[in-house]
């Protein structure tokens, strides 16, 4: 949720940190803050964008070759300078950084307060560093053993980064619940810490993904990684694959439009490799190590939040479809809580964009503990997901930085449809016939979201109109219903015009009372099995002055004489259409969000990354 970046070695600290903050702050920029040491410990923080931090500190004395950032999205206290991080101990020796939440700071704050302790600000994350100088005081402990018993008191998620002015040579860092990468520099002595690995990239390529319950200490120009219990670790160090070009706009006025233009790149990297139509095979290990267990699961149950909750409704037809096995689709927030029938031959499918998707990593953990198999689908390398998964596959949408998802929705949907079909062939509900037609016309598909794009110039007419609307209605039915709340869904997070998302059908089981002329309804009617209802509903709307926009297969002129706009798109199967009709409804948002002034990367409200309750 928020963002960190620290570093010590012997650059200076506050360019890099400056620059790694506006990397991550799409994980949060309700307000800013640096940590710099320099024979002192000084402290920057800002409510607002990290350029209102910039501007604070401009002037200021910035040297120093040890310092952390912070990117907040508020929790506990409202977004303000006082809020924002880093927070210092009582004495004003150490400071702190934090994404996550100490569920029992409250506890904790009211022993400390007794002891003298005094808070300046609403956070949980001040209380977490008074109580480590506590015990570092009362117990005579130095800083990484009075981290290591603090944590253990403490309930919650964290990601923390800490400095202390008494030791400069010092960076602390430990993790539980939340993200946190360390980048091993070129030089002895040089070290990265962040949330994720956009603001290190051009500095290292070597980066250590640490685990719930490590803690890392730089100390002398060492690096040592511990568990909670003082048990010495030997890290992995992961190569990364990203490059610095895939972090900028390239050109583009926002991420997000360069994130939608590279749908026809980020599906075929979605695909490419894993499908061979000469053959009819689909090429993934995981399909390959648990061949027989997939063969033999008795129902899948898709787990996911938000977009991914969306490309798992559309993989719910795919599965039945393909596959002929029974499919339940679930909230990961409400899946965890709800004490699920879960069994041993059921497979668990978990989507996620970030990997960290903190509902999504509990219910995982959950069907695990039942004993069920957990596979994830996720598009960042060395995540907590593909970690805490027996196996799954990454999407290769590349770094998705727009906080409303775009190019992660139509990857995930593409390696779902693999998975699918992959099972469709092990469990002989697809003939080896049926499945290389379906790969051909998936082949086919990015050349079809090209020319979708192409599509752009009418939708920005078309935004011109509907702007000033206070309401949106989109309609689908089957494939294309979770379409319809993924349309909806985009253009509520980014323009603030309330949108709803609803099967076709169900339109007059209640949504129906509130159209009238000023309502616009996006009804996607493509050619599928549901064609002629869909023109039904339509009709309905029609009856009752509703505005038709309406998303048709090319050629179709059906609907010239119903619907007040038409927008066509490239045919397809039926099960691929989601990815081709999706990409309107995007640009649709987008350019309505920009019409409204609306900031489209950073939505209020939004981080990228849920990684808290």
């Amino acid at each position: 949720m928020c963002g960190i970046v620290a570093y010590i070695g012997h650059r200076e600290a506050y360019p890099i940190i400056i620059k790694g903050l506006k990397r991550l702050e799409y994980r949060g920029y309700d307000s800013a803050g640096v940590a710099l040491l320099n024979g002192d410990l000084r402290v920057f923080k800002q409510k607002g964008k990290v350029a209102d931090l910039e501007k604070a500190a401009a002037g200021e004395y910035t040297q120093g070759s040890t310092g952390m950032g912070h990117t907040r999205w508020a929790t506990h206290g409202v977004p303000n300078d006082v809020n924002a991080h880093p927070h210092l101990s009582q004495s004003g020796d150490l400071a702190v950084i934090h994404n996550g939440i100490i569920e029992n700071y409250a506890t904790i704050k009211e022993g400390l307060m007794r002891r003298g302790h005094t808070f300046s600000s609403d956070t949980d994350t001040e209380v977490l560093i008074h109580l480590i100088e506590d015990i570092m005081v009362n117990a005579g402990l130095n800083l990484h053993e009075a981290v290591r018993v603090a944590l253990k008191q403490v309930v919650g998620a964290y990601a923390i980064v800490i400095l202390s002015k008494n030791h400069p040579e010092h960076l602390i860092a430990a993790r539980k619940g939340s993200p946190l990468v360390v980048g091993i520099g070129k030089e002895r002595g040089e070290f990265f810490m962040a949330s994720d690995a956009t603001p290190i990239v051009e500095y290292t390529r070597q980066v250590i993904y640490m685990n719930d319950g490590e803690i890392a200490v730089v100390e002398n120009d060492e690096l040592t990684i511990t568990t909670i219990n003082n048990e010495i670790q030997t890290p992995y160090i992961h190569e990364l694959e990203m490059n610095l070009e895939q972090l900028e706009k390239g050109g583009y006025p926002h991420f997000m439009l360069k994130e939608i233009y590279e749908q026809p790149k980020s599906i075929l990297d979605s695909f490419r490799g894993r499908i061979d139509p000469m053959s009819a095979e689909i090429i993934m290990r995981s399909i390959r190590d648990y061949e027989e267990k997939l063969k033999n699961i008795n129902r899948l149950i898709l787990i996911g939040c938000g977009t991914s909750w969306h490309a798992g409704l559309v993989a719910e037809y795919l599965f039945e479809e393909f596959a002929r096995i029974p499919v339940e689709v679930e909230y990961a927030s409400e899946f965890r809580y709800r004490n699920p029938v879960i069994y041993g031959d059921d497979l668990i499918l978990a989507i996620s964009q970030s990997g960290e998707t903190a509902d999504t990593l509990a219910a995982m953990e959950l069907a695990k503990n039942k004993g069920a198999t957990v596979f994830g689908v996720c598009n960042v390398v060395g995540s907590s997901i593909p970690r805490l998964s027996h196996a799954g596959a990454y999407t290769h949408a590349g770094p998705e930085i727009g906080v409303a998802s775009t190019k992660a929705f139509t990857a995930q949907v593409t390696v779902l449809a693999l998975i699918a079909m992959a099972m469709g062939k092990l469990r002989g509900a697809l003939t080896g016939e049926q499945l290389r037609a379906l790969m051909y016309e998936l082949e086919s598909i990015p050349t079809k979201v090209e020319k979708a794009l192409k599509l752009n110039d009418e939708i920005v007419k078309l935004s011109e109109l509907y702007k000033d609307s206070h309401n949106f209605l989109y309609l689908g039915r089957g494939y294309n219903f979770p379409v319809a709340l993924e349309g909806a869904l985009k253009l509520k997070e980014i323009s603030y015009i309330h949108a709803e998302g609803y099967p076709a059908a169900e339109m007059k089981h209640g949504p129906i009372a509130l159209i009238d002329e000023n309502m616009p309804v996006v009804v996607i009617a493509t050619n599928s099995a549901h064609y002629e209802k869909v023109v039904s509903n339509i009709q309905e709307v029609k009856a009752r002055k509703g505005k038709i926009i309406a998303i048709v297969t090319e050629g179709n002129t059906g609907l010239n004489n119903l619907a007040d706009h038409i927008i066509e798109v490239p045919e397809t199967e039926e099960s691929f259409s989601p990815l081709i009709n999706t990409i309107p409804l995007q640009l649709l948002s987008y350019h309505i969000a920009v019409m409204r002034g609306c900031n489209v990367d950073q939505p209020r409200n939004l981080a990228k990354s849920v990684t808290v309750e």
